[in-house]
């Protein structure tokens, strides 16, 4: 049995989120950036501006999980507070940092670092950086808490230069079928007992309708990948059981 991979926990902060105002778009792309690692994103919370439910939230997932991931909230305006809640969370001073304060400051022009702008370079004592390509605030560590920027753009720059720093486990396998024409309804029963066979595996079903024909894709992940090939075989005898076409793959976007 391959060796236990560490879990991530992703928290996305920004009221703008919530009201449906901004679409959220670094869920899938960190969700398939550790997976790649061999760090299962295990859960994803939406939480709003509001210290308590930051700090309260960052307590308590830091000690459930191998990795915390946040996005949003360390930006210059007033509503972008994930970085003095993180210090909080740790019971540390909220501080100039030694190392992005300087780089910040040299950045501006004169007299444009203002009160604003030293929000980003102020963060909890003992931070280390994460670096990014597109600017020059940077996103910080405090041991497995990881806070990035919420702009897709920054924060994926923020993940690829992150990415190699993290320790990972078996990269997540994932191997799939889907089939047009076949209820899930008619094969649930006996996709549930795959899945009673392979419990280190995740096996879901997840209808799609198309012009072409409505299906369902079935899907089997787990870091094992010979473990996966073998579930996703006994899934497409289950379809064949049924007289339909087990087609491999996910089925076209269109």
């Amino acid at each position: 049995m391959p060796a236990k991979n560490p879990t991530a926990c992703l928290l996305v902060i920004g009221n703008e989120v919530l009201s449906g105002r901004t679409r959220d778009a670094n869920i899938q792309f960190l969700a398939t950036g550790l997976g790649t690692l061999g760090i299962p994103l295990r859960e994803v919370r939406v939480i709003p501006d509001v210290p308590e439910t930051i700090i309260a939230s960052v307590n308590e997932v830091r000690c459930k999980f191998d990795y915390v991931f946040t996005t949003g909230g360390i930006g210059p305006t007033h509503d972008d507070i994930t970085s003095e809640c993180v210090a909080a969370a740790f019971a540390v001073p909220w501080e100039p940092h030694p190392v992005a304060w300087p780089r910040m400051q040299a950045s501006y022009k004169p007299g444009d670092f203002n009160v604003a702008r030293q929000r980003m370079a102020t963060m909890p004592r003992g931070a280390a950086l994460i670096e990014n390509s597109i600017s020059v605030a940077p996103g910080f560590q405090m041991e497995n808490v990881y806070v990035m920027a919420g702009v897709p753009r920054v924060m994926q720059s923020m993940f690829e230069w992150l990415a190699p720093r993290l320790p990972g486990g078996a990269k997540i396998e994932m191997r799939a079928v889907h089939v047009i024409g076949l209820p899930e309804g008619i094969i649930a029963e006996g996709l549930g007992a795959v899945q009673q066979r392979y419990p280190d595996l995740d096996i879901g079903s997840y209808p799609f309708y198309r012009a072409s024909g409505n299906g369902v894709a079935l899907v089997a992940k787990g870091s094992d990948s010979a473990e996966a090939e073998k579930a996703i075989a006994e899934v497409t005898q289950l379809i064949i059981g049924f007289g339909r076409v087990a087609i491999p793959g996910e089925p076209p976007e269109v």
